[in-house]
């Protein structure tokens, strides 16, 4: 059957609730004030919950500026940000995982991503959610192995108050090189079942089409069609969806299971404030700076004054890194 027939499943009717709600929130990021709010703690680039202001109630967001990306030696300068969008356009035409909406618009420290914040449990993340929600994770896994996903932890993957579960932070995906960092090691060896291998074929095609041209949407350069989709020797998202839906040439090969310590999930679940009160002698210790000294001149380029910059509190409902 021609390709353009092909009935697609994971495709959203206009009518859909979800992408109705989907478009009225990118709406408001792209259009409303940003008001800082406060850092977010434990955070290895610029990361600042803010306050949306324009019609309606006012929305939060996860705003973070291109001006306080750390530099990467493997990942060009000033592009984490159109990464974190692309991620969003890519998972949105796939139907899965549920990245929250992300634009690129300028902000109070500059141009850089805006995505809707959600608040989440900390205790719920991928390690202590992985038994009862296997399907959900191997779609983020898949979606991880397209997107080149260096950096997937466990606490990327939350829970909002409705049960929804989310994926956040996609800064370093879409790479040129294999990179794949993930915890979710869950399925390897496992066919893709068969619902989500026509998912990838129909995004296979949408990536040689209309999905291009939304990557390719006007964003000061690098375009987002550069980082995500392929220019030259940049990584090409199509070919590695076919490499996904190739037939493995043999057995996947077996990866020895290494005893787990006692504890471990939990500890990792917990943070570093609560890891540090378990302990009877631990001491409190002190998140790392906000911004890698590296990039702070690149911050004050952008007219504002350091001291300006507002002061670090906790907000714990967010796993943003």
């Amino acid at each position: 059957m021609p390709g353009d027939e092909r009935p697609r499943p994971a495709q959203r009717a206009v009518s859909d609730p979800a992408l109705g709600e989907d478009e009225r929130v990118l709406a408001r990021l792209r259009a409303g004030e940003l008001e800082p709010l406060a850092p977010l703690p434990r955070s290895s680039n610029a990361t600042y919950l803010v306050r949306v202001h324009g019609e309606g109630e006012p929305l939060l967001a996860v705003y973070k500026p291109r001006a306080g990306e750390t530099p990467l030696w493997d990942f060009p300068e000033g592009t984490l940000c159109l990464r974190e969008v692309a991620a969003y356009v890519v998972a949105r035409a796939l139907g899965w995982p549920r990245v929250p909406p992300t634009v690129l618009r300028d902000g109070p420290y500059g141009e850089g991503s805006v995505q809707a914040f959600h608040r989440s449990d900390p205790e719920h993340h991928y390690l202590t959610m992985r038994e009862e929600r296997p399907d959900d994770f191997r779609r983020v896994a898949l979606f991880d192995v397209v997107a080149n996903n260096a950096d997937r932890k466990s606490g990327h993957c939350l829970v909002d108050e409705r049960g929804r579960l989310f994926v956040v932070d996609h800064g370093v995906c879409f790479h040129v090189e294999p990179k794949l960092r993930t915890v979710i090691w869950d399925f390897v060896g496992e066919p893709i079942p068969p619902p989500m291998r026509e998912d990838l074929e129909r995004l296979a095609e949408d990536l040689a089409g209309p999905l291009r041209a939304e990557l390719a949407e006007p964003v000061e350069r690098p375009r987002m069609v550069d980082v995500a989709v392929g220019e030259e020797d940049r990584i090409d998202a199509a070919d590695t969806v076919e490499r996904c839906l190739r037939p493995r040439l043999g057995p996947a090969p077996e990866i020895e299971q290494q005893p787990r310590a006692p504890g471990l999930d939990q500890h990792r679940g917990r943070s570093l404030g609560e890891q540090s009160g378990k302990d009877g002698d631990a001491q409190a210790r002190a998140p790392p700076p906000l911004v890698d000294a590296r990039c702070a001149p690149r911050l004050a380029s952008t007219g504002q004054p350091r001291e300006a910059l507002p002061c670090a509190r906790s907000v714990r409902s967010w796993g943003a890194g």
